[in-house]
């Protein structure tokens, strides 16, 4: 088998054997797990380079089970504004965790998955970054919600009811029980981070109700990610840990 060269960010890491490291690298190709071998040790060539939000350019020989780093040169390090405060490492983490989750999904992914990163670098919102990623992820994915009109009969909107199993907002007619009953502004502000409208963003920060939209936003948002992923992004357990600090 022929070895290959590929963009990767690395997702997560664990130690291997004594002094190896498996490290799983989300790619355009999905995921890949790889080991690096001898990089716990002091005089590794490139074990400084292997870690969490760090883009490389990496050189991989396929196996039959992992696949062998053989070099990894940094592309890019996303450490710096993420590393320093909790709110935006937790919200990181929690974008490389779904990330990974949904690789099936692999090149439009890991593009989206870097220009978060990067945005999560600079932006006074890190919650609001997670959140625009996952809701451009579902899309991709195929299940985003309906944030406008009715996800039942398609009515327009906006509707003030919304519901993860039915597709998001519903309308008086196809309410739900059990439907939770957010402000449209909640939903208008989803909108706005699944459409990259920051502007739009920037521009309602100044409001006092800013912070409990916020708050709106990424609980529906989340409700729905679980709904459909079937499964625990447990990094959003700390995400949400930060509101209430």
């Amino acid at each position: 088998m022929q070895s290959y060269r590929a963009r990767a960010l690395v997702v997560r890491t664990y130690d291997f054997s004594e002094a190896d490291r498996v490290v799983v690298l989300l790619t355009s190709r999905g995921v890949v797990r790889a080991v690096a071998k001898g990089v716990r040790r002091s005089k590794s060539r490139f074990g400084s380079r292997v870690q969490p939000f760090v883009l490389l350019d990496v050189h991989l020989y396929p196996g039959r089970n992992l696949d062998t780093i053989t070099a990894a040169d940094t592309v890019e390090f996303f450490g710096a504004g993420i590393i320093e405060s909790y709110e935006h490492y937790t919200a990181a983490s929690a974008v490389m965790e779904a990330a990974e989750n949904l690789s099936l999904y692999e090149g439009e992914l890991f593009d989206l998955t870097v220009a978060a990163l990067r945005r999560m670098q600079h932006s006074p919102y890190p919650t609001a970054v997670l959140d625009a990623f996952l809701l451009k992820a579902m899309e991709i994915a195929g299940w985003a919600p309906s944030l406008f009109d009715c996800a039942h009969c398609g009515a327009p909107g906006p509707h003030e009811a919304f519901h993860p199993a039915a597709g998001g907002a519903l309308c008086e007619n196809c309410h739900l029980s059990g439907c939770a009953t957010p402000p449209t502004e909640g939903l208008r502000l989803m909108w706005w981070l699944a459409n990259d409208a920051w502007d739009a963003v920037d521009a309602a920060s100044s409001s006092s109700e800013f912070t409990d939209l916020l708050s709106t936003a990424h609980q529906l948002t989340k409700a729905h990610l679980q709904w459909h992923l079937e499964r625990k992004v447990k990094a959003l357990n700390f995400v949400d840990s930060g509101w209430s600090q």
